[in-house]
């Protein structure tokens, strides 16, 4: 049994969901979304980012990580403040010595509902007919359990 933690990096929402893979077995296990104050300067949110994935890694003990890339936005430094929260929480990550996967939005989306340009709703279908137990709250929530399922789906290639 492989414990696995999916990341949908955000500044303002952070996707999370944890599940456990076993061969073509699937477990949902916990999901949710951190929250950084939208009032606070960058760099306490992305403190809050590191701090909140090092306790979740603490107290779920994941074995790997998988953490989309970030899309190149119209606005460039729209990308490049997202690429901070993601390696804010690629470091926390790392620093528990957990491996890291990378994946890109469309191949996540492929693996998940066949579709490289599916859309938010059609990733929540799938991903609540895939682990029933999940209960997704936000696009975000539902994002990491299909980052979480891919990585877990693709796994089997590797």
């Amino acid at each position: 049994m492989k414990r696995i933690i999916g990341i949908d990096p955000g500044l303002l929402h952070t996707g999370w969901a944890v599940i456990e893979s076993a061969g073509v077995s699937r477990k949902y296990v916990a999901s949710g979304v951190i929250l950084p104050k939208k009032n606070q300067e960058l760099p306490a949110r992305l403190a809050f980012i590191f701090e909140e994935v090092s306790k979740l890694c603490e107290g779920f003990k994941p074995d790997e990580c998988s953490i989309e890339i970030t899309f190149v936005n119209k606005n460039p430094k729209t990308t490049l403040i997202l690429g901070h929260a993601r390696a804010a929480a690629m470091v926390a990550i790392a620093a528990k010595e957990i491996p890291i996967f990378e994946y890109e939005p469309n191949k996540i989306k492929k693996a998940i509902a066949c579709a490289g340009h599916a859309d938010k709703d059609q990733i929540y279908k799938m991903v609540k007919m895939l682990l029933p137990l999940s209960n997704p709250k936000t696009a975000d929530e539902s994002d990491a359990i299909a980052i979480a399922l891919a990585h877990s789906n693709m796994t089997k290639f590797i």
